[in-house]
């Protein structure tokens, strides 16, 4: 029973892409949205980022990384991805052992599809719960830094927020994945 709870689904996913975009789009428009964020983030993520800005970024973004991680870990099937994961690899292994032969590679391409559909399912399922929240956090920190006190301002010296924010979070994710063992 488990298992079936924690199979993936794209319909989720797709509403809270729309969702997402609603949010994005409407950002200015509705002004709740927006200042419900701001209510919420202010004295929050912009505290940290008043005191520090480059350590207070950092300390989001591994925050951030963490939360996703660990929803990673503990709202899909780690086993299942492991098992489709392997077989992925193992296809893709025969698939160059019989690249001289097209008629079965294109049939070892057919298995393939339905392998790697099945895969974007699982593990797209934390998307449900991080998709609304990232949105939000991504037009906070827009408005974050356009305002005049921080204009052009660089992290490193030469890096955008949002650049920043898309580097450190790999890095972040990256170590996280290791350590907490996450597919």
């Amino acid at each position: 029973m488990e298992t079936q709870a924690k199979q993936g689904s794209f319909k989720p996913v797709v509403f809270v892409m729309l969702a997402s975009m609603v949010i994005a789009f409407f950002w200015d428009k509705i002004l709740i949205i927006k200042n419900t964020a701001h209510t919420i983030l202010n004295p929050t993520a912009g505290f940290l980022l008043n005191m520090n800005l480059t350590y207070g970024m950092l300390f989001i973004i591994f925050a951030i990384s963490l939360i996703m991680t660990l929803l990673q870990k503990y709202v899909t099937d780690q086993e299942t991805i492991r098992e489709l994961k392997a077989e992925q690899k193992q296809l893709q292994k025969d698939m160059k052992e019989f690249k001289e032969h097209p008629e079965k590679l294109i049939e070892m391409q057919k298995n393939a599809f339905p392998l790697t559909i099945e895969l974007m399912k699982h593990s797209m399922r934390p998307m449900m719960f991080t998709g609304v929240p990232l949105i939000l956090f991504f037009r906070w920190f827009m408005d974050y830094f356009s305002a005049p006190a921080l204009e052009g301002f660089k992290f490193l010296g030469f890096l955008g927020w949002f650049w920043f924010y898309f580097i450190c979070s790999m890095i972040f994710s990256m170590i996280l994945r290791k350590v907490l063992k996450v597919v």
